[in-house]
């Protein structure tokens, strides 16, 4: 079953469960044997040949999943270890009945013991699911972190115990599955942070719970994918000049740091533009582009110089390489006073943090040290709680924000986009000038603001997957262009099929 883009908290999701349960006249125990009958047909077909399962089950919903799971093994003729680190005679009512089928069926239940793990082809989590709160210690510790050291695959139930549903973070330890099958909705931090190193392969399966009951519940957060972006970039018209395809201006460039606004004006023209200036420090403004000449470049030295440049772009984008200099900051000073869309990045948000204004026709691309900057806190903090500290930017700052990194968020007013694609080839220098690039580029040719940031963290994360098949070390930025054009193109030709 194909992921769903709607994704949904801890706590909305337990809302959809009783909502279907309603509806639909079952009962907990119900909804439990098609979450386990769901799991084990994921088992049986990413795992054909496994015989031996190892199965380890906890006090609640979750635990009563895998003893639905192992009972159904176990008919098929598996051999099946169920085993429990918790204490049995704290078991919540389903998960209990569901584990006495599973005993009068023939299975036996066994405290947890790392040593019985050696000999099976698969471990099956089911410990704890999506109501989990507070960091887990004492056997539950002991036994995810026995799981993680055995290198036997795992198939997480729902959710990889340990993995904090709303913000994708690890509570103390989580189990690192290979494989996760979500049952009725995707939980929004299983797709950043943590959450996408600890879910592995991510699966899905509705449980046969209707549309009509998901239209009940609004969503917290939206999945980015391809298929809503296509209808951003149809096919152009052929009696078009270079000026219907917009005009960038890239502000960057301070003395040493030449590359990284060139990296952004060469995004802004693999995007599209139909023409990109970049307004540069005048140390090197005469060296910028000779390897790059489709970039105009001016030597700027003061504001009055940029005013007049700004008259020519649609859109500015501040910050590749700009420095903390008081060049930069009388630049900076130009940018804040225009009516421009425009994209700050690096250095014009630590120069913002300085300096806080608001302004709604803007986006900033964060990563969670920049991000750390501007709401006074430290990168640690964010990634502790992305989506709340994203919410934060735009509140104080205005406009949309990007908070980049392991699921890029979108976010905007009311808005919550998560960004799936991508991976550690994006971890390089120069890689954020090439984002920062792309959301102009989009921006000049007409998208909105949010548009334009979705689609270019989407083609960013793209451009990434699309080279990851030959390795994920040793990328440079300027490599990943012809790559973002490409997923540009795709993007292209499927908007022209339909």
């Amino acid at each position: 079953m194909p992921l769903p883009v709607s994704l949904y908290l801890a706590e909305q999701a337990r809302e959809l469960d009783r909502l279907a349960i309603q509806q639909l006249s079952l009962s907990d125990g119900q909804l439990m044997e098609r979450a386990g009958a769901a799991a084990y047909g994921l088992l049986r077909h990413h795992w054909p040949r496994a015989r031996r399962l190892a199965v380890i089950c906890g006090p609640g919903n979750n635990g009563g999943d895998g003893y639905v799971l192992a009972r159904l093994a176990m008919a098929e003729g598996l051999m099946v270890r169920l085993l429990s680190p918790g204490d049995l005679l704290r078991q919540h009512d389903d998960a209990l009945a569901a584990r006495k089928l599973f005993e009068q069926s023939g299975g036996v239940v066994s405290p947890f013991d790392p040593a019985t793990l050696g000999d099976c082809d698969l471990i099956v989590d089911s410990i704890f699911g999506t109501g989990l709160e507070r960091e887990i210690t004492g056997d539950f510790a002991e036994a995810i972190a026995a799981i993680n050291g055995s290198r036997i695959p795992v198939l997480a139930l729902d959710i990889p115990s340990g993995l904090d549903a709303d913000r994708g973070i690890v509570l103390g330890i989580a189990v690192k599955a290979n494989e996760t099958i979500c049952f009725i909705g995707i939980k929004a931090g299983m797709l950043t942070a943590d959450g996408p190193d600890y879910c592995g392969h991510l699966r899905f399966d509705s449980l046969g719970i209707p549309d009509t009951t998901f239209r009940q519940i609004e969503p917290y957060a939206t999945r980015i994918a391809r298929s809503q972006l296509r209808a951003l970039f149809p096919r152009r018209r052929r009696n078009s000049h270079k000026g219907d395809f917009g005009r960038v201006l890239i502000i960057g460039g301070g003395p040493g740091m030449a590359g990284a606004a060139r990296l952004a004006g060469e995004a802004a023209l693999y995007c599209g533009a139909g023409l990109v200036r970049v307004a540069t420090h005048p140390e090197h403004a005469y060296t910028l582009n000779t390897a790059r000449p489709e970039l105009i470049v001016h030597s700027v030295s003061d504001g009055r110089q940029l005013r007049e440049l700004m008259q020519q772009a649609d859109v500015v984008a501040l910050g590749p390489g700009l420095g903390q200099s008081d060049w930069a900051t009388s630049l900076m000073s130009v940018v804040l006073e225009s009516g421009l869309p425009k994209v700050l990045d690096a250095d014009a948000l630590r120069l913002l943090a300085m300096d806080p204004v608001y302004d709604d026709k803007r986006v900033l691309t964060p990563h969670p040290g920049e991000a750390g900057a501007l709401l006074g806190t430290c990168a640690a903090e964010i990634q502790a709680d992305r989506f709340r500290q994203a919410d934060s930017i735009i509140k104080q700052f205005g406009g949309v924000c990007i908070l980049k990194g392991n699921g890029s968020i979108v976010a905007a007013n009311k808005i919550r986009r998560v960004c799936a694609s991508g991976n550690p080839a994006l971890a390089i220098a120069g890689s954020g000038d090439l984002l920062t690039g792309a959301v102009a580029s989009f921006i000049a040719q007409g998208l909105s603001l949010v548009d334009a940031a979705v689609a270019a963290v989407w083609l960013h994360g793209h451009a990434a997957d699309m080279i990851a098949h030959r390795g994920e070390r040793g990328w440079l930025a300027s490599e990943l262009l012809p790559f973002m054009r490409d997923a540009l193109h795709g993007l292209e030709k499927a908007a022209d099929e339909n």
